[in-house]
């Protein structure tokens, strides 16, 4: 007989939610913080969390209106995750009166809001007897207009100055899933038939060996996943691997280096389109490397993996020149805030520029060990040019061995054009990358 498995209450949702925003209010990750979570309250609390995220900079103009004096952390992020799931009536994921009594009981059965909570109860009642009043009073803050940092919206429309506030509205969907088809197991339209078979949500290709589905699903339902007969990787990342080795003939002995490989996507993409290549792959952090090592062994395939820093070569590098490098280099993942909608909060107007040096530094440490005529492919999940556009030219005045190759540059999701030599964006939905491939010149005799 079946045990019917009672949902968390509403109340306790909302308080750990409220946790969470505190949590990143504070410079904290989000995913950090549902990975602590016990599993039966991990999924509700990341649905209300991530709705709280993409609404965080209304909410935050609302509580100023309702409190011009700054409540203490606990009750500010409670206050502040009701205001956010309130705010747009249409899109509530519970009526307002409910939102408001459930999260009037969260403050209740905590001791760092308990004392507040009829505070919390008067600013949330009110909020609903003035919502369009109040709602109107804050859609000349650029931050509630856009629920992103002032600094992050004038970085986009500097260096989007087109399409900066379809970037900003995009930011706000739900990203899609997308899959990698393991093209040594299967056709993209073979593994199309067993979603069918399945009964799984209708998917469309993308690219040479994506399909992205209609509707998001647990990998434990994906046909053959565990088996390695398919990946969950965003179509702009797909472009990785095809993008390093095109026009690389097959031979023995193909020596790559996956500079920062964690968690292991790329790096499996390069092996399933190259079984026999001889594949470093770096990461500097111990459990990220283990993550490498997990998806590795679920795709069948082998790779050198070592915990190093990739900018120290001296300590890992044996000398033998690498045949092709991936720089998937550190940066500030501003173009994968629809699946982390917390980055927007974390990050800092000055974090592009420190990485910039980073990404820099790492291009003029690899670069020298790479064969003449070998490739580069460097990218960044940004949307900022300071870590795309502007580090590539800069590595190119330095370097008068590396020449571009026809390179996607800022791809932009959507209907939007891509922003290098690749015209037409033919992936639909997708993360937001840069790319650029170097080809290293034979010096000059």
């Amino acid at each position: 007989m079946s045990v019917a498995v009672q949902s968390p209450p509403l109340w306790q949702l909302l308080q750990q939610t409220g946790a969470a925003v505190q949590a990143v209010l504070a410079g904290k990750s989000l995913t950090a913080q549902l990975q602590a979570l016990p599993p039966a309250l991990r999924p509700g609390v990341q649905a209300l969390s991530f709705q709280v995220m993409r609404q965080l900079g209304q909410a935050q103009a609302l509580r100023v209106l309702l409190a011009p004096r700054k409540p203490s952390a606990a009750v500010n992020a409670l206050l502040c995750t009701a205001l956010a799931l309130t705010g747009e009536e249409a899109h509530a994921p519970y009526p307002g009166h409910t939102l408001v009594s459930q999260a009037v009981e969260a403050a209740r059965r905590q001791r760092q809001t308990q004392a507040q909570a009829g505070f919390i109860n008067a600013c949330l009642r009110r909020f609903l007897r003035e919502r369009d009043t109040l709602l109107a009073q804050t859609h000349s803050d650029p931050q509630a207009r856009w629920n992103h940092p002032v600094w992050w919206i004038e970085r986009l429309r500097c260096d989007h100055p087109q399409h900066w506030q379809s970037l900003l509205e995009q930011a706000q969907k739900p990203a899609p899933m997308t899959l990698r088809v393991n093209l040594q197991r299967g056709t993209v339209a073979q593994y199309q038939q067993r979603l069918a078979a399945a009964g799984l949500p209708s998917a469309q290709a993308v690219g040479p060996c994506g399909l992205q589905l209609q509707q998001a699903v647990p990998v434990q339902q994906l046909p053959g996943f565990e088996l390695g007969e398919v990946s969950v990787q965003d179509a702009a990342a797909q472009l990785a691997a095809p993008l390093l080795l095109q026009d690389v003939p097959p031979r023995p002995g193909l020596r790559i280096l996956d500079a920062c490989a964690a968690p292991g996507g790329k790096t499996g993409h390069l092996l399933e389109m190259r079984p026999d290549a001889q594949v470093l792959a770096l990461e500097i952090d111990a459990d990220r490397c283990e993550r490498i090592h997990q998806n590795l062994q679920r795709l069948s395939v082998h790779a050198d993996v070592r915990q190093a820093d990739a900018g120290q070569t001296q300590t890992w590098w044996d000398g033998r020149p690498f045949d092709a490098i991936l720089l998937d280099a550190p940066c500030t993942a501003s173009g994968i805030g629809r699946r982390h909608p917390d980055v927007r909060w974390l990050r800092r107007p000055e974090d592009s520029a420190q990485l910039a040096r980073t990404q820099a530094m790492l291009l003029d440490r690899l670069w020298p060990l790479l064969v003449p005529g070998g490739r580069l492919l460097y990218c960044t999940c940004s949307v900022f040019k300071s870590e795309g556009e502007e580090v590539i030219q800069a590595f190119l005045q330095r370097n008068t061995q590396a020449r571009l190759k026809p390179s996607p540059g800022h791809l932009l999701p959507g209907a939007l054009p891509a922003g290098g030599s690749v015209g037409d964006n033919g992936l639909g939905e997708h993360d937001w990358f840069y790319y650029a491939l170097l080809e290293k010149d034979a010096p000059n005799p």
